[in-house]
Order: C-alpha cells, then structure tokens, then sequence
C-alpha cells in the first residue's frame, strides 16, 4: 500500500470476526441497516431551476444535478458535505462504468433530479458515497418507458448497506480518498499528455513554424494519387465484424459490445485487411465528419457497406503511421465539410460521393519526413498509452480494495500511537 500516507492507516485481517449467517457476514461492530433507517435524506434542500432560470443567476456556486455540475449560480441552499444519487435516468443501467454517485463538500445546490444525502448519527455521507458508487441498483429501479428508471425516495431508502462504527468509516473514508488522489492526479497528467500529443500533431502535421520541417516541405495531391478505394465483398464469409472506437479505433464487435449487433448475412458487407482503412461517416463526439481508422488489431475483418474503405495505391512510398496521425488530427475535416454540406446530413450519417472523397485534397510532406514525424508522435503517443494504462490499473485496483474495505472483508484501522485524534 504505497499510497498510504506515512502516519495513518494500516490494513488488516477480519478472521473470527465473521458473525451473521445466510448473508455476507459481518464484523464485530458493524451493522446490516438500509439507506432509510442510517442515512440522512436531504431532499428539502433540493432546488429546481431550469436552464433559463439559471442563465439570470449566474454566480460562483455550483448547481448539481445527478451525474455532475450543470451550472453555477449566485447563492446556495447547501453548505455542508453531501452525496447525490440520482433519481432518474439511464445512467443506472452503466453502474459498472460509471459512478452511481457523486460528493461535494462546501456551498452549493442541487436540482430535484438527485437525492441528497448528508452526514447522520451513523453514516457519513462520503461512506455512502463509495457504498453505492458502483452498485447495481436495479432491484429498486422502477419504469419510466424505454430506458428509462427512476429511484424514488422509497426505494433509496430500502437500499441495504454495511456499517462500521463512525471511526471506522472516517478511517476507510480516508483510505480511498489516497486512492482518488492518486487516481486524479494520474487523471491530470493524461490529460496534459493528450494536449502535448494534439499540440504536436497541429504543429508538424501543418508544418506550422516552431515544427520540422517547416511548411514548405509539404506538398498538396489528391488523396486519390496515394490511396485506391477498397470495394471487396465478403466471399470468404469472414465473420468479425467491426466497429469505430474512438479510443480503440476498428475493433471487433465481439469486443467492443460483448455480442455482434450486424445482421447474419454478412456477405455484403466489406472484407477489410490489416493496414487497410474504413472510413465511418457517421458524426459523433470529437468527429465532426466522421473518423477514419486503420485496421491494426486482427488480419482480417468486415464492415457495413456504408463505411468507406481504401488502402494505398501499389508502389506508392508512404509511412502508414504518419497518415494515421494525419487522419486521426483531423486534417481532412475542412476538406470534408466542402463536400458534406450540413443539410445533407441524414440520421447522423454524412453524405459523402466516393469520387467526391477521392478528390480530396491530401498536404503532406515528401515519406522521408513523413517517417520522422510518425515517429516523434508514436513517441507521444506511447507515453500517453502508458500514462492510460496506469491509470486504469489505479481504477481496477481501487475497485478491488473498495470490495474489501467496504464489506469488512479487510479492515482497516488507525494506529493510536502514530495519528492525532
């Protein structure tokens, strides 16, 4: 545990303490309870603003609804540490990726789409926090129509939870929030490595001074002149099907949706092979007009017909990786925009000609360079992928410790002799 403070919180084992039966058991001085009889239900201080409402009191305190701050107003009906769950939405179909709760400590406000709960006799608001951050509540769940759920104030309250004495709690409170720090702080640097990754691919994919090479090396061809469109079906009944990730970019759907969502005749749909790129016309958060992704994961694998596919020409000296920053910055966007108009958007799908694509307008350097620039950017962009990956090993192994503490299965405890009270 090397993210413990020095002087404060040491784990350890909850053996023989185990005492109720045909549930979890429990330790000695913990308690089963539910939300209703522990907590402290604060929904009086709720406040419903619509967004009108609040655009003629804008001010400093933050106005919460149920997964985060929506705005900021000129005064506040709460000034004290609070938790908020949600009372309606589809966000609690997501408890497993997204957390279910949310903590403020100070003055702010909260609409009447979140139940408030603060500090009580015998929970703390900050131990509710993490007790239901990711747990499923769809037992208590009622219907509101098509994805659509609702936790009333009835339902919280028959929420069961463990609880350890107050001391206990504010220690184990303690314990994750070095997990939250660490994980912020991880959090702050991927986002500082992103913005550096973005920072050099606008500078020396524009070969914009300040770059190298500068924007003289960079010449303008058709996008025709490099890649050819790639149109194969799918005789040989190839049924990896892909999808567009924006992180992962073409992945399986096995994968990506634990289930392929494609139809079963998949014989029209495009062979695509390793190196090979698709196009999703499809616009969608931080792709205006659509991402292009090259095929990296697997040898081989299908899309829907209405992605468009290319490769590069025969012959034709080009650094792949290059042109996979090249896309994925965005450097065709404009280009794009000339010739999917906004009124020719249809359900989320551009309107976008083959021949009219093909005639893009490519501005790259000679492959020499290329290959220089691909490499300082996959320099980038590993840092950022290790950066990535840590942060994720810090997400899992706080879930597992949250698992642990929050159950009583470890416990944790303050050293009398090495902490003020």
């Amino acid at each position: 545990m090397a993210l413990l403070p020095p002087c404060q919180l040491r784990l350890g084992d909850s053996a023989g303490e185990k005492r109720r039966r045909g549930q979890a058991m429990l330790p000695d001085g913990w308690k089963r309870s539910t939300v209703g009889s522990s907590c402290a239900i604060r929904n009086n201080l709720r406040m419903p603003l619509s967004a009108k409402d609040r655009g003629s009191m804008k001010g400093p305190y933050p106005y919460f609804g149920p997964t985060g701050q929506l705005d900021s107003i000129d005064h506040f009906r709460i000034d004290m540490p609070f938790a908020l769950i949600g009372e309606d939405g589809d966000h609690f179909l997501k408890h497993g990726s997204r957390p279910m709760t949310l903590f403020f400590e100070g003055k702010a406000n909260v609409n009447n789409h979140a139940h408030v709960i603060a500090d009580s006799e015998q929970c703390l608001a900050k131990w509710f926090y993490y007790c239901f951050m990711h747990r499923d509540l769809t037992p208590v769940l009622t219907r509101q129509g098509v994805g659509r759920y609702k936790l009333t104030k009835a339902g919280l309250e028959q929420l069961e939870l463990a609880l350890p004495p107050l001391a206990e709690q504010r220690s184990i409170v303690r314990l994750l929030e070095t997990w939250d720090s660490a994980i912020e702080a991880t959090e702050r640097l991927l986002a500082n490595s992103r913005r550096q990754k973005e920072d050099l691919m606008s500078v020396l994919l524009r070969g914009q001074a300040g770059g190298r090479p500068d924007a003289s090396s960079h010449r303008t061809v058709k996008l025709s002149s490099v890649f050819e469109r790639v149109a194969r079906k799918n005789a040989e009944g190839n049924d990896n099907v892909l999808t567009i990730s924006a992180q992962q970019g073409l992945i399986s759907q096995r994968e990506f949706f634990s289930k392929s969502v494609a139809s079963r005749d998949l014989s029209g749909y495009t062979l695509l092979r390793r190196g090979e790129f698709a196009y999703n016309k499809s616009y969608s958060t931080g792709y205006p007009f659509g991402a292009i992704k090259p095929l990296l994961a697997y040898e081989a694998g299908v899309v829907s017909s209405l992605y468009l596919c290319f490769k590069f020409r025969d012959g034709v000296d080009a650094d792949p990786d290059f042109f996979r920053h090249y896309f994925e910055a965005g450097m065709l966007e404009q280009e794009i925009a000339g010739i999917a108009q906004e009124g020719a958007r249809n359900h989320g799908l551009l309107n976008v000609g083959i021949d009219d694509f093909f005639g893009l307008q490519l501005k790259v350097p000679d492959v020499h360079t290329q290959r220089q620039l691909a490499s300082v950017l996959n320099t980038a962009e590993e840092e950022e992928r290790s950066i990535a990956a840590q942060l994720e090993k810090l997400r899992v192994e706080k879930r597992a410790i949250m698992a642990e503490v929050l159950t009583g299965r470890r416990r944790v405890r303050v050293q009398p002799t090495e902490c003020t009270p």
